[in-house]
């Protein structure tokens, strides 16, 4: 009788617990979290240009939240511009600055030599909408836009490399 109702139960809870095909990262609503689609968003940049994040759709994208006032982002600057001289039309390396005035963000970088975009993020609407509760705060994204690893916190050149082996082959 046991192995009766195994047979016939156990393949229906297999079927009733299957993962619907709705929940493909595709088809899933953009929320900031591993395994879902980014959400889009559009700032203006430091040069005056208008960054649209799903216009780099195709390339794998490092999107680090910062601002010139912590301590761990300006650690991490460093390599963040190694990096993208390194993987340079690989991966986008984006950094995008926390309600900050254009012109202190603007000293900082070229004080650093900063090459890559930074998006200004002036009333923390994106930081928000990905969940940013501390600086810096790091989202791989892979070429699909699908968020791949979340790094919290001040990053060296491994834990950047470990994030990018995550969304570039």
């Amino acid at each position: 009788m046991l192995f009766v109702a195994l047979a016939i139960g156990g393949p229906l809870w297999l079927w009733a617990s299957r993962v619907p095909l709705d929940a493909q990262p595709a088809n899933l609503a953009p929320e900031p979290a591993i395994g879902r689609p980014a959400p889009d968003f559009t700032l203006q940049t430091l040069d005056g240009q208008q960054f649209t994040l799903h216009e780099l759709r195709g390339t794998p994208v490092v999107l680090n939240f910062w601002a010139t006032w912590c301590g761990p982002c300006q650690r991490e600057m460093p390599t963040l511009q190694t990096t993208a001289e390194r993987y340079a039309g690989q991966v986008a390396i984006i950094g995008i600055d926390q309600a900050e005035e254009p012109e202190v963000v603007q000293r900082y970088i070229d004080s650093l030599g900063v090459t890559f975009p930074i998006p200004l993020d002036t009333d923390s609407t994106v930081a928000q909408r990905y969940n940013v509760r501390g600086m810096p705060t790091t989202f791989f994204v892979d070429a699909d836009g699908i968020i791949r690893h979340i790094w919290m916190g001040e990053m060296n050149s491994v834990t950047l490399a470990e994030g990018i082996a995550k969304i570039w082959p």
